[in-house]
């Protein structure tokens, strides 16, 4: 493996990402790791049984496939290990799980992801775990404040999810770890292509494989990759758990990798286009945005991101729920549905009323928009026929 691209730290991160986690050399010649289907694997003699002297000894532990992808995922993540789990929800709960017990604390961002929340209003909350959430705007100072003694996870998204704030991600970490506190953040919006958590102090990167890893809208899957102070007990509460993935869902996910660098620059180019040209509308209040220059986070982006992904907001000038109907159900390219990253152009409204500090803008709904890998001028047409259909809303109300 000395030859391999993924040794040689002077190549682009694109070009290690495409030979990442898999040899060639070591499968035949074949350029794609087989996919090895099975639960149960032998053992060659009852001594070996019962050492479990062998890198494989059952399909929930792993296989060939599995640690294809794992390794490639390190590779982008920087991390000395990385489990694979069923949706992007589970790689939130899973690490969530290993790291609270009863009687303990937990800070979240409050800008985070609206199934994270519940799970912690619900699940954690049964478990005896009690959640706070920490105004994002309120910066390091602000966690520092809402730190206890018992405080053991501090988990962080950013960009915030459909609002979009941002954090200083190392000043966070820094105030967490003062206090002995592990740190995870979701970092699907970016993929480490454009942000590597565990660069800035993060113990537990956490991925919805699901969105551009995938790339194609039909699969789920999850992931967490860890330091090597965090990667064992993180890999335990998995086997606990007794969930893993399957190997032909971690092949298309390996897969899709390949192709990941090239999806993002596309997404990336056509949403901040989009994103440019709907600041110029009079139907809308504010883009949200992190790449604008007039997005209020943008300078904290500018410093610890490397790029955008194609996922956005954009606040309508006034009109509520009549407004952001007609804007939603004038569209024909974009779709109305949940997810993103996928190749397909989808739209949505935000409904954000369980937050405590991050509320949602006051001037009107908030649409989320994830530009797809459609051509941006048919884009830009679709969203101007919605623009038109909310204008009319707008104007019968003035």
């Amino acid at each position: 493996m000395s030859n391999s691209p993924t040794s040689t730290p002077d190549y682009d991160s694109t070009t290690r990402l495409l030979h990442a986690g898999h040899e060639p050399r070591e499968f035949h010649g074949f350029v794609n790791p087989a996919v090895f289907r099975g639960s149960t694997i032998l053992f060659p003699s009852a001594a070996a049984m019962r050492s479990r002297d062998q890198r494989y000894t059952y399909g929930l532990r792993g296989t060939p496939t599995l640690e294809s992808l794992e390794r490639a995922i390190d590779e982008m993540e920087g991390s000395a290990g990385t489990i694979l789990v069923p949706s992007g929800l589970a790689a939130v709960s899973v690490p969530l799980l290993a790291f609270l017990r009863s009687g303990d604390h937990c800070l979240v961002i409050d800008s985070i992801y609206g199934p994270t929340r519940h799970f912690c209003d619900s699940m954690l909350k049964r478990l005896g775990v009690e959640t706070e959430y920490v105004d994002p705007r309120s910066g390091p100072e602000g966690l520092r404040a809402q730190m206890r003694d018992n405080t053991r996870v501090v988990f962080l998204e950013a960009p915030g999810s459909n609002t979009f704030e941002m954090i200083d991600v190392a000043a966070f970490c820094a105030v967490a770890h003062e206090r002995g506190a592990v740190t995870m953040m979701d970092n699907t919006w970016a993929t480490p292509l454009f942000f590597r958590p565990l660069d800035h102090g993060v113990d537990l990167s956490i991925h919805a494989l699901t969105k551009y890893p995938g790339g194609h809208s039909d699969i789920l899957m999850g992931s967490v990759s860890a330091t090597a102070d965090y990667i064992r007990p993180l890999r335990e509460a998995q086997m606990e758990l007794g969930i893993n993935v399957s190997p032909d869902d971690a092949y298309l996910v390996y897969r899709g990798l390949k192709t990941m660098p090239v999806r993002l620059k596309a997404h990336q180019s056509a949403a901040l286009h989009l994103a440019q040209w709907l600041e110029t509308r009079p139907e809308i209040a504010r883009v949200l945005h992190p790449a604008l220059p007039s997005f209020e986070g943008h300078e904290l982006w500018k410093r610890q991101f490397g790029g955008a992904s194609g996922l956005f907001s954009v606040v309508l000038a006034g009109g509520g729920t009549r407004a952001a109907d007609a804007f939603l159900d004038a569209l024909r390219i974009f779709g109305l549905g949940y997810s993103w990253g996928g190749f397909e152009s989808l739209a949505l409204e935000s409904h954000l009323n369980d937050r405590r500090h991050a509320h949602a803008p006051t001037e009107g709904s908030v649409i989320r928009l994830q530009i797809g890998l459609e051509d941006p001028e048919d884009l830009r047409r679709d969203l101007e026929a919605g623009l038109e259909a909310a204008g009319s809303i707008l104007a019968g109300q003035r």
